[in-house]
């Protein structure tokens, strides 16, 4: 194994510009393809580290054919199993399963190598990640329906080439939502908020501390993703969420105030964190312009002794701005990963669209 760890994005790129790319020239010519680095793995929301080394890891990216040459993948994939150097600037290009059958590791092999460069079309890499191809018109099922996860997935990482285009395209169509739909998600994530921010104090009141400390908790991960919706960033899985909401802009400002919501050990001292992290994201909401700007102050729930920010009047004021008839119909209960919160229902295209379609279904 390389001694000095150098970021898999770049170690994906070399990979691609000093063996995989000279050797489909000499086999296939000038084949038309993309070339990237996308979807699972920590590399590519670039927060990979030494660690990451030990699974899922590795000289690896993506070739996308045109649709008219996809007869040619196995053709790729052998060619590259034989010819492809064991090792690539001391990282093994071959990889075997781990205990989980779904994760491979580096090792090194005698005999072909078993590597991870991806070859399909675009669209039916797609299919399998989303669910559908987005090379069409997007509906706004296809956008609630999709993981901000899988989402992130297809629009960071790194390019290596794409001289076909689409690929490119793709990812500036899925940069970030459409201003309706980011409308909608926003009331929605608000909403979530104003279901459960009494509740700190609620159970502290009767004496449950830890029942407390969970909603807080529950709070400050909603704010958080809240945030980096704001931000115009998709939110990754829990494992990254703390990493992504580091990077904003704006994060200094409340981590501190987020931080003792849940450092605290009473009740009183939860809700005093929260109501500073609620008045400062309710001020960048302000600066959004999405609606006329709102009061960012906490205050008391109803005749309750609780200071809460009301959040369900920035989601009433968001949803309001919502004109399109079909997102102006649909219940606040947001896209499919506000709503479920399973690791093998969110990693399941087919069973995200159709839990997602259900609940529409099922409420209009």
């Amino acid at each position: 194994m390389a001694a000095v760890f150098l970021p898999g994005l770049e170690l994906s790129r070399r990979f691609y510009d000093e063996a995989v790319r000279p050797l489909l020239h000499r086999h296939f010519g000038d084949l038309p393809h993309a070339a990237a680095r996308i979807g699972t793995g920590s590399e590519v929301l670039g927060f990979d580290t030494a660690r990451s080394a030990d699974h899922e890891w590795g000289p690896r990216l993506q070739l996308f054919l045109r649709d008219d040459d996809a007869g040619l993948a196995g053709d790729v994939v052998a060619m590259l199993s034989g010819e492809l150097p064991k090792t690539f600037l001391g990282y093994p290009t071959h990889f075997v399963p781990t205990a989980d059958a779904h994760v491979g590791r580096m090792a090194v092999t005698d005999g072909p190598v078993c590597h991870r460069v991806d070859v399909a079309t675009f669209a039916g890499w797609c299919r399998g990640r989303l669910g559908f191809d987005p090379r069409r018109d997007l509906t706004v099922d296809d956008w609630l329906a999709t993981p901000t996860q899988s989402l992130a997935e297809l629009t960071a990482g790194a390019v290596f080439g794409d001289p076909i285009g689409e690929l490119t395209a793709v990812r500036a169509r899925l940069a970030w939502y459409p201003e309706q739909v980011w409308r909608y998600v926003l009331a929605c994530q608000w909403q979530r908020i104003a279901q459960e921010e009494a509740f700190v104090g609620r159970c502290g009141e009767v004496g449950d501390e830890l029942g407390s400390a969970v909603v807080a908790a529950r709070l400050v991960r909603d704010l958080m993703r809240l945030s980096l919706l704001m931000h115009r960033r998709y939110p990754p899985y829990a494992k990254w969420l703390g990493s992504a909401f580091a990077r904003l802009p704006a994060a200094a400002t409340v981590t501190p105030a987020l931080t003792a919501a849940l450092a605290a050990t009473t009740w009183q001292d939860r809700e005093a964190g929260l109501a500073e992290a609620y008045s400062a994201i309710a001020a960048w909401h302000n600066r959004l312009g999405l609606t006329e700007p709102l009061d960012p102050g906490t205050r008391p729930y109803h005749d309750r002794p609780f200071r809460v920010l009301h959040a369900g009047r920035f989601s009433r004021a968001l949803a309001g701005g919502i004109t399109d008839p079909g997102l102006r119909a649909r219940p606040l209960t947001g896209a499919v990963d506000q709503f479920a919160d399973n690791a093998d229902l969110l990693t399941d295209p087919a069973a995200a669209r159709a839990v997602t379609a259900a609940l529409q279904r099922r409420r209009t």
